[in-house]
């Protein structure tokens, strides 16, 4: 197979590129390296049967020679900052929803037929069911790039019907692992270096959470293309648990062997469309056979662990 992943020199990306040419596939990366980074393809560099190509998914004439020949799109490009939205509320219409409808087209127009969508569990807003399924009714948007990621849910239905289409929806929990180069762990992390004795922390520590480690994730989005074929197949990812900030903290401090005074600002929530409560039912996909294997204090000091050994991602944001 010939796989053609948007965002794969970003995090989740690099790691799925590494995974399916580990599988014997031809991969090309597609990314524009506004957040991706080059050193995070060093172990695809090896591979013959990989390429690069630096390119925006804005310009779509581009977009649609550079999938040429391939057989499965996996779209993770996106604008993942959650918390900046009403600072520049285009930014996610542009990157994130007019970003897959070039994605689409660029598809139809080279005759390919299977995507495999990054979305997130953030659709939901602030659930009135929790643990929330697939099926639960959306309510009201509360993020910009919640509200965009569901617009392209909609677009990929709908050339599924229009156009034969199959895909694959996954709406993940928080990713954590190798190459994380944004997040809470990150954040904290990167403050403690710099005044280990105080931790500024956004909300107030309530909030309830869950996370899924990378690895997982993976294993979790190849198996379920595998075993489900309908039109559309849409998945929940994430563990079957979720914590609170303040155990995040703990964890990391205690990995960290500091103790700082906590000093919390924004209330319940840390920022406009943060949902204190995130936690998704995740049993439709553990029927088909997978769950994961890492618990989340297990995923967050692995993600620790990579930050410590490579505070160079630190630098570069």
């Amino acid at each position: 197979m010939k796989y053609f992943v948007t965002g794969g020199a970003g995090f989740i990306g690099s790691n799925l590129a590494d995974r399916l040419l580990n599988n014997g596939n031809d991969v090309i990366v597609y990314d524009n390296f506004s957040t991706g980074f080059p050193e995070f393809l060093n172990d695809a560099g090896k591979f013959k049967t990989f390429r690069v190509v630096r390119g925006d998914l804005l310009d779509i004439e581009f977009l649609t020679r550079s999938m040429s020949g391939c057989d499965f799109v996996f779209h993770l490009a996106a604008n993942a900052d959650v918390r900046f939205g009403t600072e520049h509320p285009d930014k996610d219409l542009k990157q994130n929803t007019i970003a897959t409808f070039n994605v689409l087209e660029a598809m139809r127009l080279n005759g390919i037929k299977k995507i495999a969508f990054s979305s997130t569990g953030s659709v939901y807003g602030e659930a009135a069911v929790i643990p929330t399924p697939e099926d639960a009714p959306f309510p009201v948007q509360t993020s910009f790039y919640g509200a965009s990621k569901l617009a392209c849910e909609g677009l990929i239905q709908a050339y599924c019907e229009g156009f034969g289409f199959q895909s694959w929806i996954f709406r993940f929990v928080s990713i954590l692992g190798e190459r994380y180069t944004h997040g809470h762990v990150f954040d904290f992390y990167k403050k403690l270096l710099k005044t280990p004795g105080r931790l500024d922390v956004l909300g107030n520590g309530k909030q309830r959470k869950s996370y899924l480690y990378v690895q997982d994730c993976i294993d979790a989005i190849l198996f379920a293309i595998e075993k489900s074929g309908e039109k559309v197949n849409i998945f929940n990812l994430g563990t079957d648990e979720y914590c609170e900030v303040n155990n995040s903290i703990g964890w990391i401090c205690s990995s960290l062997n500091v103790a700082p005074k906590l000093v919390y600002s924004g209330g319940a929530r840390g920022w406009i469309g943060d949902n204190p409560f995130i936690f998704l039912d995740c049993s439709k996909i553990r029927i088909l056979g997978w769950k994961p294997k890492y618990t989340i204090k297990e995923g967050i000091i692995k993600t620790l662990s990579y930050l410590e050994e490579n505070k160079w991602v630190l630098d570069r944001q």
